[in-house]
């Protein structure tokens, strides 16, 4: 017998009142270049007090074969189990206005159960606004400003628009919650950072401080960001020094630089010169494809 949406969670029996406020999400699994998603979520929680208010029924969502847990071993006995969590947090600004941040592993199976359920909570708590985040690898220059692009169920909630018009991509849970809840008239959007391709494997902080830029701009929120905002100095800082002492490397980047000049000076959009088409949806299909599975083997 199928479990109804709300049997997937438990809520807390003290959660004050959060009519208007919004719900940002993210999760481990999908595509997340230079851990851009990964890197907000940590800052999230680590300069806001938190608790959690809602926890879902992981033990049925996940594939524990494809993800083991880590679990610690010490001289003669197993000491701890790193359990998988997905749960909701609350959360205030620096105004002390309560926002939702909803995190943890990507469900393996029930994707449409999670989204209904996470609609479910939407109704119970009268939020206005879902909002998605996260790092897709691109092939443009760190040396160049930093683009974001988003997506959303109205025109209106649209900040920066994409350069591709109909492409098809490997799904995911964040992208199918905001479909489903526009189907069911609720707004909802999500944000892209493009992260220079040769920096997708590691840590890329200059990433998410474009993804908080622009998820307190369609929020309003005001979140603190002095803490990431130097951590991406450091980084930019280090990734400079590294390149200045390759000269392959800054071959690669001064190409991308050339490239990313040419189409600037031609058009408002970015990654192409005007004599290269954008690529085909089975050309970018592939790319995310590659993209994780790299990610995959790396884990």
């Amino acid at each position: 017998m199928a479990l109804e949406p709300e049997d997937l969670y438990e809520v807390d029996s003290d959660v004050p009142d959060l009519s208007g406020a919004v719900l940002l999400h993210h999760f481990e699994g999908f595509m997340d270049a230079g851990a851009a998603g990964a890197t907000l979520v940590a800052h999230l929680l680590e300069v806001h007090e938190h608790r959690v208010v809602a926890r879902f029924d992981i033990d049925d969502l996940i594939d524990y074969r494809s993800r083991r847990p880590t679990m610690t071993y010490a001289t003669d006995r197993w000491e701890s189990y790193d359990a998988p969590e997905l749960v909701v947090h609350l959360l205030h600004d620096a105004v002390g206005t309560p926002f939702l941040l909803m995190t943890g592993p990507e469900p393996d199976r029930r994707w449409e159960a999670v989204t209904a359920a996470v609609l479910a909570l939407v109704e119970r708590w009268g939020l206005r606004l879902a909002v998605g985040f996260h790092g897709i690898p691109m092939g443009v220059p760190h040396t160049r400003k930093l683009s974001v692009i988003s997506h959303a169920t109205r025109p209106e909630l649209v900040i920066e628009g994409s350069p591709f018009s109909r492409v098809q991509v490997p799904g995911n849970l964040s992208a199918l919650l905001e479909f489903r809840l526009g189907q069911a008239g609720y707004d909802a959007m999500g944000f892209a950072a493009y992260v220079p391709h040769y920096l997708a494997q590691g840590t890329y902080p200059a990433a998410a401080s474009g993804l908080l830029q622009s998820v307190t701009k369609a929020t309003g929120l005001v979140i603190q960001a002095a803490a990431l905002n130097e951590a991406a100095r450091r980084t930019d800082e280090e990734i400079s020094r590294q390149v200045a002492e390759s000269s392959e490397v800054a071959q690669v980047v001064e190409a991308l630089e050339r490239q990313y000049d040419a189409f600037s000076e031609a058009s408002e959009n970015l990654l192409l010169p005007d004599d290269q088409p954008l690529p085909s949806a089975d050309e970018l299909g592939a790319e995310f494809e590659r993209f994780l599975a790299e990610q995959q083997r790396d884990h």
